[in-house]
């Protein structure tokens, strides 16, 4: 795993700024400032419709531009996962989704800008109204995509 360094303390500049913790963690001798990286919550949620297609969105940006993945993204400050998960939703494709349940969470690494944050990614399920009209947030969203899904596996 590529360790996150800091070549000078955000306190008081100093260039004497040590990396502990493979990168999860800063200290300066100097004057004492300490940071930690640590986990962020991201949420994902799957929705499915009632032929057994799960909806997934063509990212428009990077990382990982133009591939599929589920309505999701950062937990905000203050916020809960599943406030997370509609918000998402809401600003991603522009649908406020129903019904919204925990299905599971796994640790994940997501590497930004040659910064790597480790995160513990938060799935959800959910529903939408058969008759609901998208609106996808263009500098996210490429395009919404069905994708045949009836078994776990092929989840």
């Amino acid at each position: 795993m590529k360790e996150n360094r800091m070549n000078f303390c955000p306190e008081c500049g100093s260039e004497k700024i040590e990396t502990h913790m493979m990168g999860r963690k800063w200290k300066c001798p100097q004057c004492g400032f300490e940071l930690y990286n640590n986990v962020a919550s991201a949420v994902g949620v799957v929705i499915f419709d009632g032929d057994g297609n799960v909806l997934l969105e063509k990212r428009a940006k990077e990382p990982r531009k133009g591939y599929l993945a589920f309505p999701g993204g950062f937990v905000d400050p203050d916020e809960s996962l599943e406030e997370a998960a509609v918000r998402e939703c809401m600003e991603e494709i522009g649908i406020k989704p129903n019904h919204v349940e925990f299905a599971a969470s796994f640790p994940n690494t997501y590497e930004y800008k040659s910064v790597v944050y480790k995160t513990c990614d938060v799935f959800f399920t959910a529903a939408i109204d058969a008759d609901a009209k998208f609106s996808c947030q263009q500098s996210e969203v490429q395009d919404i995509v069905w994708v045949p899904c009836r078994t776990m596996e092929e989840l």
